[in-house]
């Protein structure tokens, strides 16, 4: 390769290299097999902060920001992986509007790297929150005091700055969705969308240093717990769920 030729090519990554990670507008997707530009559900992306292994957790923003501001969330534990391919499709599907969408499918990336429920300081990140934390151990070990993790912190940084009228944590494998929460009228809605049970997640008393109980407790805006059977159907998370979620929020997908 001649020096010229080598220039060019350098001078044409540039913007490419510049561009920051942690941050980008996305406007478009590129199809290599067609060279046809689609429309991306993305709006802008964002590495909210670290786990305790160095691993990144992003967040994406779809929809309309200014809209009624929504946060899902999945993969709080390691060992529940499959609803996150909900938040995913959500992601890499066509524009949505109607709604302000952030999306986090992987919050705990080291218990997913090692399929167990906690980080990888040996910590249950949904008994980390200030509200109502205990010194617990055992498969819910809370840690050594509150928000001690880096990934509970980055997730109370990130929620505290988008401040959104809804939070909703995707869990497994307890199948329902918990109407024990700060608006019970919507949990019963979401339960009949998402055509899951309504029950009652309060861990047979007190649930201790929860992200949810921590969220209801400082927020104006309400949070609750969707949980899907050990096995749902990859055709459930990836088809119909988003479906279901974006019908009950309010929002739609742009036509192709």
């Amino acid at each position: 390769m001649t020096r010229p030729v080598r220039i060019a090519l350098l001078v044409g990554l540039l913007p490419l290299v510049a561009q920051p990670a942690a941050y980008a507008e996305v406007p478009a997707v590129s199809s290599i097999a067609t060279g046809v530009e689609r429309p991306s559900a993305v709006v802008e992306r964002r590495v909210i902060g670290t786990s305790a292994a160095g691993r990144p957790i992003r967040a994406w923003r779809l929809g309309e920001p200014g809209k009624r501001r929504v946060v899902l969330i999945s993969t709080m534990h390691g060992n529940e992986p499959h609803t996150r391919q909900i938040l995913t499709s959500l992601r890499d599907g066509r524009p949505i509007r109607g709604i302000d969408l952030w999306v986090v499918p992987t919050y705990n990336p080291d218990g997913l790297a090692r399929h167990t429920r906690r980080n990888a300081r040996g910590v249950d990140l949904n008994r980390n929150y200030p509200h109502d934390w205990v010194d617990l151990d055992g498969s819910y070990e809370s840690g050594r005091r509150p928000a001690s993790e880096p990934e509970t912190r980055a997730m109370m940084r990130f929620l505290e700055r988008v401040d959104p009228v809804r939070l909703i944590s995707f869990h497994q494998p307890l199948d329902g969705v918990d109407t024990d929460t700060k608006d019970p009228r919507f949990a019963r809605r979401l339960a009949r969308a998402l055509r899951l049970p309504q029950t009652r997640l309060d861990c047979g008393g007190l649930c201790h240093g929860t992200m949810t109980g921590w969220f209801n407790a400082r927020f104006t805006g309400s949070a609750l717990t969707v949980e899907y059977a050990a096995r749902p159907s990859r055709h459930r998370m990836v088809v119909e769920a988003p479906r279901q979620l974006l019908r009950v929020l309010g929002a739609h997908r742009t036509r192709r």
